[in-house]
């Protein structure tokens, strides 16, 4: 959590200062507990579809700052060869699915990788795909959790439920009590969690893998906690209101965890301030190297898709 905030605000500052050529940057202020709580559950083989918030979990799942700095400074000699940026990122090959939108379509593609490790005999596998309230009114979401719970697959949707869709309230989104009441209508089950809490989000989110993976089909995750940031730096998020600021909701998940640790003696306030030092050095690393590495050179790239063979994951230029 500590490293993907400081890796955030790092990628807040190069965006300011014009140093991210294009896109946008999108924090996971205040979701940093959810979102690692979703990739260390999971485990090598599993797959992972993250979303605009999971700069956490992305980290937790395998990926490392200098990966996510190369993506976002468009270097070539990053995870995405420079042909897509900031959150649209991943490794298919290692189970990491670059995001094709937030809007419910990544569901349907972990939905895919399950069915395809299902034909080939693979059994102890699990798929997480996080999606946000505002998604969950989609038809590309219903019809995937749909159809997981009708092949029973080991997917765990974990919703993000932070009150707004961009600057959408939750009051013109949807008319049930929560969205953890629609597990029953998909015949799914469904766990509620407050997302401020490391604690709680690793025990619902670590517990519902596991049923996941032991064969008890789609797993639904709803947490409620609210983004403490725009939709993207480039908003100011002067919609959300003073009130739900000082809710249980808006609590600042790292100050909670910080709170937790230090009073269970689970750590010390010089560990704490270790980790963040250690954290610092590690962005401040990533983008230096970053910052070094060769532009992409439009005379000396085919512009194909990352399936072409000379693009492949893993091609070591053997013909």
């Amino acid at each position: 959590m500590t490293l993907a905030r400081t890796l955030d605000e790092k990628l807040a500052s190069l965006y300011r200062a014009g140093k991210i050529p294009g896109g946008g940057v999108y924090l996971g202020r205040g979701q940093e507990a959810l979102s690692v709580a979703t990739g260390i559950s999971l485990r090598k083989g599993d797959v992972f579809a993250p979303l605009i918030r999971d700069g956490a979990g992305r980290l937790a799942f395998g990926e490392t700052p200098l990966e996510a700095v190369r993506t976002c400074l468009g270097s070539p000699l990053g995870p995405m060869r420079s042909r897509d940026g900031n959150v649209h990122r991943g490794k298919p090959r290692e189970g990491y699915l670059p995001m094709i939108s937030h809007l419910g379509a990544m569901i349907s593609v972990v939905n895919g990788v399950l069915m395809a490790h299902r034909f080939k005999g693979k059994t102890d596998t699990a798929g997480a795909a996080s999606i946000g309230e505002g998604g969950t009114s989609t038809g590309a979401c219903h019809e995937a959790i749909n159809q997981a719970a009708v092949e029973k697959l080991p997917l765990i949707l974990v919703v993000a439920d932070n009150q707004y869709a961009y600057s959408t309230p939750n009051t013109r989104q949807f008319a049930c009590r929560s969205l953890v009441d629609r597990a029953i209508g998909y015949g799914v089950e469904g766990h509620s969690v407050d997302g401020t809490d490391l604690h709680a989000c690793l025990r619902t989110i670590g517990a519902a893998v596991e049923r996941a993976r032991s064969g008890r089909g789609p797993q639904m995750v709803v947490a409620k906690l609210l983004r403490l940031c725009g939709h993207g730096e480039h908003d100011d998020a002067s919609y959300i209101s003073a009130q739900l600021k000082n809710s249980p909701a808006g609590r600042d998940c790292m100050e909670v965890a910080r709170e937790e640790l230090i009073g269970n003696a689970w750590a010390t306030t010089a560990e704490l301030a270790d980790w963040q030092t250690q954290s610092s050095a590690q962005v401040e690393e990533a983008v230096a190297i970053a910052q070094k590495d060769p532009q992409p050179d439009p005379a000396d790239e085919g512009w194909c898709a990352l399936a072409t063979k000379h693009l492949a994951e893993g091609f070591n230029g053997a013909p």
